[in-house]
């Protein structure tokens, strides 16, 4: 027999025969009214779960993952203000459900129900995934999180702080909130888990404003492994700046009771709080999980025994607050009213296309104030001598700077975050001078944790600001990739486009560097960052178009809501020459502040067309050197720099190579899984090859990149690119 129909009859026959389990008298603050409004939302949580395991097995559900047993968490949702945003475990179906009680005209029982059929009409996904979220609940969607949304809701607790001090434009909590965020006691293992809240923990000691509870739901296992019984509170008991408080999550009243105390702490310290829940899990973890493959029948019958809407009854009988009868009507006619309503959601339609589906990959535009970028008197006031300096030609690493800093001061919401960015100024000192220019809150120096940046910026867009994090090297984008992939660029997927992470993610990176190689400080692997989708891939070869590309990497971010990331070549920064030791080839003038490279747009150097040469970035320098030499030799070449490389700009590039009788791709990331991949089959697909002209690549290596003299061996090169050329050309003569 279903686990799930063993627990409804003992409902039944416990609460018949009054044969409740017991447990300490009812205490607290909760009141009759909002005791018995808890105890409905628990026994809704309960009617939907038996209702999508029934869809799913009748083929009309197709995904299940249980809240039974974390009923408690509608009392957590009771002790707490709705405009407190909330990013749920997956498990958290009570809490939703009751605090749609705290705000009018909610449908919460048909909208779950849309959800667990998939429908196009599930007002939070639209009918992409069973997830909890809501809008008007102030929840964002999470999906089978294993803590990935712990860094955001470090964010978002920071930004509520900044946002009292200096408010974004599209500001979304009141300076009273705090954030919710809640996890299984198996996901509080996870590195992302320890790592957010230390993070959180190492903000507050440091006095700056965190107000953050965060829940651990303990049931005592993540799918078959048990958690050691008091590992969670010798873990989290003494942390220094967490507030440690407990309750049992089966009393109603004492889970209230703490609750309410927990949050009332964050919100006057405005300090983090570990609010440690004990739950059960009933009907085993998901799905078609069988929990007595890997569990005693007795241990699970004892957990079953403790079911929490049992302890419910007996609490609010207790308290004069409900009969048992009463109650056990109340569970009945929610479960009645659950199947009634769930025999109409399966009659609603479904995604069926593509491009349904993908429908809000892409966030929508919002409307934002005209800026007129900065007055002249605030830009004399933040460069200074700068401003005289402006008027020479300079390397990258200064223009990009320039850039940032007239950035900042036409968008206040802006805000930067990253390892070593403030007072060192960052490593190739990019960031120098903006801590002094903006201050330390807007130009934040972080710990050591690349997941806690990315998720500092993620949660800080949830609030209005416009974050430009910065990943000191690409290698280490590697340890915290799940933060683009599964948060961020996920977030306007599983909300219809409710919800978007609108951010401009600066990351130094390529190869090429002479004295600071290794691969951990030269990095070519750009997969990782191509393949998500709706993320822009945004990368200059030179100072000037390094600046009017990050303009409108901004301009993607602030106004179409975009996850954008700026690759910036490293080798590129300090460079000056181009073909011979002192030319100063590589250098050029700041632009002007209004001046863009719009998104999908190509630069071209040259209208040579005996060969097309497309490259990016180093391989664009190298090319400008080989299309030199080419010349000498009579052959005309015009180069290509593709500006983005995700999405590529395929229909500005295939314009750029219109008229010349080969291309030459040259690619600097890696031969297999790298851009020249994507290059030649769109070149191909568009019958470059069918219409005789001649396609050929150089590539880097399948291979990290070394130190020492032989740092560039496995990377493209001038003579690779001549000699690739010369093969073209004369396999055309």
């Amino acid at each position: 027999m279903d686990r799930a129909a063993i627990v409804h009859e003992n409902f039944l026959r416990r609460v018949a025969s009054g044969d409740l389990p017991a447990g300490k008298a009812p205490s607290g603050p909760l009141t009759p009214e909002t005791a018995v409004s808890i105890y409905r939302s628990a026994c809704l949580t309960r009617a939907l779960d038996r209702t999508s395991r029934a869809m799913q097995a009748a083929g009309q559900g197709f995904y299940t993952i249980g809240s039974s047993g974390h009923e408690g968490m509608a009392a957590v949702a009771a002790a707490l203000k709705p405009t407190d945003m909330a990013f749920l475990h997956y498990r958290d179906a009570a809490f939703q459900i009751q605090r749609a009680e705290q705000v009018p005209g909610q449908t919460i029982a048909w909208d779950m129900l849309l959800s667990f059929a998939c429908s196009s009409e599930d007002p939070i996904s639209g009918g992409r995934h069973k997830v909890l979220g809501s809008k008007a609940l102030n929840i964002p969607p999470q999906t089978s999180t294993i803590a990935s949304h712990l860094p955001k809701a470090v964010g978002a607790a920071y930004s509520i702080g900044l946002a009292k001090r200096q408010p974004p434009e599209h500001k979304a909590l009141p300076d009273d909130a705090i954030i919710m965020c809640s996890f299984g006691d198996a996901s509080a293992n996870h590195s992302t888990a320890q790592g957010a809240i230390n993070t959180a923990c190492w903000t507050a000691y440091q006095k700056v404003p965190m107000p953050l509870l965060l829940v651990c739901e303990d049931n005592g296992i993540g799918i078959s492994t048990k958690t050691p019984t008091g590992w969670i509170a010798a873990s989290f008991t003494g942390r220094p700046g967490l507030e440690y408080f407990h309750c049992d999550g089966l009393d109603m009243y004492e889970t209230y009771k703490v609750a309410a105390q927990a949050a009332e702490f964050v919100r006057r310290r405005r300090k983090p709080a570990f609010l440690h829940i004990g739950t059960i899990r009933l009907y085993g973890h998901a799905g078609a999980d069988v929990p007595t493959t890997y569990l005693s029948k007795a241990e699970v019958e004892a957990e079953e025994a403790h079911d929490p809407l049992l302890h419910s009854v007996r609490l609010l009988e207790q308290a004069g607050a409900l009969p048992a009868e009463e109650a056990l009507d109340i569970y009945n006619r929610t479960f009645d009213r659950v199947q009634r309503i769930s025999r109409q959601a399966i009659t609603r339609p479904r995604l069926e296309t593509a491009s349904q589906v993908m429908a809000s990959i892409i966030p929508p535009r919002r409307e934002c104030q005209p800026s007129n970028g900065p007055s002249q008197q605030s830009r004399a006031a933040a460069f200074g001598g700068d401003m005289k300096a402006m008027e020479q030609p300079q390397i990258m690493s200064r223009l990009i700077n320039w850039a940032l800093t007239d950035l900042m001061l036409a968008h206040p919401e802006i805000a930067m975050m990253g390892e070593d960015i403030g007072r060192k100024g960052g490593v190739y000192g990019v960031t120098q001078k903006l801590s002094a220019r903006f201050g330390r809150a807007r130009v934040i120096d972080t710990l050591l944790d690349e997941q806690s940046i990315l998720g500092l910026g993620l949660g800080m867009a949830q609030n209005g600001f416009l974050p430009m994090p910065e990943i000191q090297f690409l290698a280490y984008l590697h340890n915290a990739e799940d933060q683009l992939r599964g948060e961020g660029a996920t977030l306007p997927f599983f909300s219809n486009g409710q919800y978007t992470n609108p951010m401009v993610l600066r990351i130094a990176g390529l190869g090429y560097q002479k004295g600071f190689g290794g691969h951990f400080h030269n990095d070519n692997s750009v997969a990782v960052l191509r393949d998500i989708p709706g993320l822009i891939l945004a990368c200059p070869s030179n100072g000037p178009d390094a600046a009017r590309i990050l303009r409108e990497c901004v301009r993607l971010a602030r106004e179409e809501q975009r996850l954008v990331v700026f690759l910036e070549p490293i080798a590129l920064y300090p460079m000056r020459d181009l073909h011979e030791p002192g030319d100063n080839g590589w250098i050029g003038t700041y632009p002007e502040p209004g001046e863009r490279i719009a998104f999908g747009e190509v630069t071209t150097h040259g209208t040579g067309e005996d060969l097309a040469i497309v490259s990016v970035a180093n391989g664009i320098h190298l090319s400008l050197q080989a299309q030199k030499r080419l010349g000498a030799q009579g052959i005309n070449a015009r180069v290509i720099d593709l500006n983005w490389l995700s999405p590529l700009p395929e229909a500005a590039m295939l314009d750029a190579t219109s008229g010349c009788r080969n291309i030459l791709i040259v690619d600097e990331t890696r031969r297999t899984g790298g851009l020249a991949d994507a290059l030649m089959t769109i070149y191909t697909e568009n019958d470059a090859v069918a219409e005789g002209r001649g396609l050929a690549r150089v590539s880097a290596q399948d291979s990290f990149i070394p130190t020492g003299p032989a740092y560039a061996v496995t990377m493209p090169s001038v003579d690779e690119i001549m000699t690739a050329a010369t093969a073209l050309l004369g396999g055309k003569s």
